[in-house]
């Protein structure tokens, strides 16, 4: 059989696959998506280009796009099959066409008739960026890059929030639209980190919030951790580490053994938040590490060069620099290239 040959058969196989498999999802008007996608069991998923994602989703949806050739790959990878898939695109078109696809792989699938054009019209939409990792037992855990330094960790439906502020500029993010969460870190008490504000506006009666002892004495309430200490909360194992500057002349910003970094170990992922710090000797103690937020911007934090030297001595398989303001850090992709470390640019600042 020649190649043209076997490539129309393959897309006849591809096309009845799909079809066929067209009564094994469900439709769902914004009304009825809305309060499907309202469940902690519900996983939401994007099939449009990251160019429209960017532009603005649904909160929390995964994004894949459909007409990738591994997209069907990707979602293995990203979804889990116990839990329903609500699926949508710009008009449902193509949404409709990759909830077959995932009905053909054993998925449940909810498709959103009228895609996000007709979701926007009554419904909100966010930018923040989400990816999503898979831990130890198999549980998703999804992160969600909020502003600068500001980050959320969402896992079987428990929300971490670290280092929550709602204002920075021109920049805001409105924590009253979002979960409240359970767990709160705080790094120390600079204006881009501690926002007594945001940390009302996330808190409940039973939030626990974890700072150093800086930010425990000015709040009144919540768990201070120095450096060195570790603690099981709720099986999630909590390391606080040293966060401090070493360059001459900027020690002042943050001296040694007041700030913390924090390395949380959720079901086997270790995720290590590194707050305002430079490329300190006790990052050499880190082993095994995932994924790593590092800070990229002198003189408060480090230079593009502490910061690839910081990532070779971590050896994470995921890097996101964070707090990095007017920093160029599009260049460390390239410097790490050859490390074996993924570095993944999201858009903490907002637009330059």
């Amino acid at each position: 059989m020649n190649k043209f040959m076997t490539f129309i058969v393959t897309m006849l196989g591809l096309n009845c696959s799909t079809a066929c498999s067209n009564d094994a999802f469900e439709n769902a008007n914004v009304d009825e998506f809305a309060k499907l996608i309202s469940r902690h069991d519900v996983q939401i998923l994007d099939v449009r280009t990251a160019e429209e994602y960017a532009e603005g989703h649904i909160e929390g949806a995964v994004n894949i796009d459909v007409k990738e050739s591994t997209f069907i790959q990707l979602a293995k990878e990203q979804l889990t099959r116990d839990k329903e898939v609500a699926v949508y695109c710009r008009s449902g078109r193509r949404s409709a066409m990759a909830a077959g696809m995932l009905a053909a792989e054993g998925f449940k699938a909810t498709n959103l008739t009228g895609g996000i054009l007709e979701w926007q019209k009554t419904k909100p939409t966010t930018t923040t960026a989400s990816d999503v990792f898979t831990t130890k037992s198999g549980r998703l855990l999804r992160i969600d890059a909020l502003m600068h330094a500001s980050l959320r960790i969402v896992v079987d439906g428990k929300v971490i929030v670290v280092d929550p502020v709602g204002k920075l500029g021109e920049r805001t993010v409105d924590y009253a639209a979002m979960p409240k969460a359970d767990y709160i870190f705080v790094t120390h008490e600079h204006f881009d980190h501690f926002d007594q504000t945001a940390i009302n506006t996330l808190k409940k009666e039973e939030t626990k919030i974890v700072s150093n002892a800086r930010c425990t004495n000015m709040m009144g309430y919540g768990m201070a951790m120095a450096n060195g200490d570790k603690a099981d909360i709720d099986s999630i194992m909590v390391e606080a580490v040293p966060a401090y500057n070493t360059t001459a002349g900027h020690t002042q910003f943050h001296p040694k053994g007041r700030d913390n970094g924090y390395v949380l170990t959720i079901d086997g992922l270790r995720i290590y938040i590194a707050g305002d710090t430079e490329d300190v000797p006790e990052m050499d103690n880190l082993k095994n590490i995932d994924i790593a937020f590092l800070p990229c911007n002198q003189p408060y934090t480090m230079t593009v060069e502490q910061t690839v030297n910081a990532a070779r001595r971590i050896k994470p398989r995921i890097l996101y620099p964070y707090h990095y303001s007017q920093t160029d850090v599009t260049v460390l992709p390239q410097m790490l290239k050859d490390d074996g470390i993924e570095v993944r640019l999201r858009n903490w600042e907002g637009e330059k």
